[in-house]
């Protein structure tokens, strides 16, 4: 993991980000795109839903062979325009996951701190995020 970026550098490639969609809903990928989704939420101001998945520790080591939903859905998504938000994005494992747990959606789209994604503030190496302690 290489060195992180600060606070303010992070804040600034959210307030530049462009959405081209209107979206029914945020729903963060629980716990890494619970920060993101929120500061999101801050400028589209639209319903925000947890949906919580966990694949890796807190040290980012794998916990299960594939993501496992450890909670049930507890919310309406079926023809909402949907924003998936995570913090990273490494495999893709846990984003196809999800969207694969939300079919039914009229569309997803989905958003990376860091990572691919149909939004992303990065791509590149690992870094610790400003709001890790």
């Amino acid at each position: 993991m290489t060195e992180g970026k600060s606070f303010e550098e992070v804040m600034q490639r959210f307030r530049e980000i462009t959405f081209h969609e209107t979206f029914d809903m945020i729903v963060a990928i629980a716990n890494g795109g619970i920060i993101p989704a929120a500061i999101i939420n801050q400028r589209l101001n639209t319903e925000i839903q947890l949906l919580k998945i966990n694949l890796r520790d807190p040290d980012q080591k794998p916990k299960y062979d594939s993501p496992k939903l450890i909670a049930p859905i507890g919310f309406d998504y079926k023809d909402k325009v949907i924003l998936l938000v995570e913090d990273r994005v490494k495999t893709g494992a846990t984003v196809q996951f999800a969207v694969d747990l939300l079919q039914g959606a009229r569309q997803i789209k989905t958003f990376a701190v860091n990572g691919k994604a149909d939004y992303s503030l990065y791509d590149e190496a690992c870094f610790r995020f400003p709001w890790i302690v």
